[in-house]
């Protein structure tokens, strides 16, 4: 029988090295002989490990890391123009995640400094957890007082702001998971993580978008409605705190913190950054790699900026948006996300990101068909059942992709982190002037258009694979 591990997300090497590394490995295929059936543990035993205290505070704090991204994100894209606020400005707000991409370059401070108080009363991961997540909800209460008709400066400093303390908490959060859990414990809390991430951003898109509407249901004007939705948010951190007052501080943090007192903050950071980008740049191929990362999913990024104001422009409703876009999204994701396990698993890992990058760029033609259509609720769940399984698609096997060029053990977080900092420039940079083109080209052409965006990443994937990149990465395991 073979059994799927979702994640290995850390084997210590020892005390002083699990304080300068957060390992994170591939997910890799065990196999169980027939002959030993007693090797294989039961169902209740499977279920079981789900209920253990240590994966329902990673559960918890999945929730917590998934609920701010869309405040900054798509929710605040539908806030915006239900305000009023051109296509262009709307466009630019894709600058707002930057946190998100740069959030590598203090990731190590985390682990070489100590926040005054906080540390002292919590320990090293609680303490930083506990900050990110007060300056979460504060910076959400300063974001739910702007005005984007008036303001709209003053709400990009304020999503800015909470892009930040998102990140903050998401680099803690990927620490305190990966020391906490046992090795037998690590998939089960990857997947808790997982499912959790994805519920918070559900509550954040759709559910926001329900709490609005139900205040403004109640006689409140819509501008109070968007303010109180926000505050409702910020209300929803509380999980996290809570969680984390709960917890424990994990017994390699500990150690960490008492092996390393010999070492200043500053020789940790700098030890760290420098052998991560020395070791990557010195591969062959090492910039067309990056390249590649930075543009293979930007064809999701561009089209991704403008979903919203386009559902919204099309004539559809905010709770059309909620539970379509945002419902039915989710599921597609979810099982898209399993289609993308069997196609990583059945092909070699170049063949694999040309299948994930063809399909999801081929389904930004179903919103140019859906633009064609106009209002259809069918037409609406298709468009967006296509984009989100297709993406989900090629997200899995990108991120296979990712952990394969983290091979050594010593570098693979900081590595990992700078990877995944990279291909958020897509969303983050690339994709600013969608609106722009939008409002140039007409909702039909920018989809067709976002078609096109995808061939200099497959060119780039064709020619690293003539090269022998992919043979240079060895067995690559899902």
């Amino acid at each position: 029988m073979v059994r799927t591990a979702l994640a290995r997300l850390c084997t210590p090497y020892g005390p002083l090295e699990s304080a300068n590394t957060l390992c994170m490995t591939a997910p890799e295929t065990t196999s169980t002989s027939s002959e030993n059936p007693a090797a294989a543990p039961s169902w209740r035993d499977g279920l079981a490990v789900y209920l253990q205290p240590r994966v329902l505070i990673v559960l918890l704090l999945g929730f917590s890391s998934g609920l701010p991204l869309a405040l900054s994100g798509s929710t605040l894209l539908v806030w915006m123009r239900e305000a009023g606020v051109d296509l262009g400005t709307i466009g630019l707000f894709a600058l707002v995640g930057t946190p998100y991409t740069l959030k590598f370059l203090w990731a190590p401070l985390t682990d070489a400094l100590h926040v005054p108080f906080f540390t002292q009363r919590f320990g090293r991961r609680r303490g930083w957890l506990l900050f990110s997540q007060l300056l979460l909800i504060a910076t959400i209460l300063l974001l739910a007082l702007a005005d984007p008709a008036r303001s709209p400066g003053f709400v990009a400093l304020a999503a800015l702001l909470v892009a930040a303390a998102s990140s903050t908490q998401d680099i803690v959060v990927d620490a305190f998971r990966v020391e906490s859990l046992p090795e037998s414990e690590q998939a089960a809390g990857m997947a808790s993580y997982v499912a959790a991430y994805r519920i918070g951003m559900l509550v954040s898109t759709a559910g926001a978008l329900f709490i609005v509407s139900g205040f403004e249901n109640a006689g409140i004007a819509r501008p109070s409605a968007w303010m109180w939705g926000y505050v409702v948010m910020a209300a929803l951190v509380l999980i996290g705190t809570v969680t984390a007052l709960a917890a424990t501080e994990p017994d390699q943090s500990l150690r960490a913190e008492a092996a390393t007192q010999a070492e200043t903050a500053f020789m940790r950071v700098i030890n760290a950054a420098a052998g991560a980008f020395a070791e990557f740049l010195a591969r062959k191929d090492a910039l067309a790699a990056l390249a590649f990362v930075v543009l293979f999913k930007f064809t999701d990024a561009f089209s991704g900026t403008m979903t919203a104001p386009f559902v919204i422009d099309l004539g559809f409703s905010r709770t059309d948006y909620a539970a379509i876009v945002k419902g039915v999204g989710l599921a597609a994701t979810l099982i898209g996300g399993f289609a993308g396990g069997f196609v990583a698993r059945r092909y070699p890992l170049a063949t694999s990101l040309w299948i994930g990058g063809v399909l999801q760029a081929v389904a930004n033609l179903s919103f140019s068909w859906l633009a064609l259509r106009g209002v259809d609720q069918w037409a609406l769940a298709f468009a967006i059942t296509a984009e989100n399984f297709t993406s989900a698609i090629g997200t899995v096997i990108f991120v296979a992709y990712l952990s394969a060029l983290c091979r050594n053990p010593l570098h693979t977080a900081t590595q990992y982190a700078l990877l995944t900092a990279l291909a958020a420039v897509g969303r983050t940079y690339l994709s600013s002037g969608a609106g722009y083109v939008a409002k140039a080209s007409g909702w039909p052409l920018f989809f067709a258009i976002c078609v096109v965006v995808a061939v200099p990443s497959l060119i780039l994937l064709t020619w690293l694979r003539r090269r022998g990149h992919f043979d240079g990465l060895g067995a690559v395991k899902v």
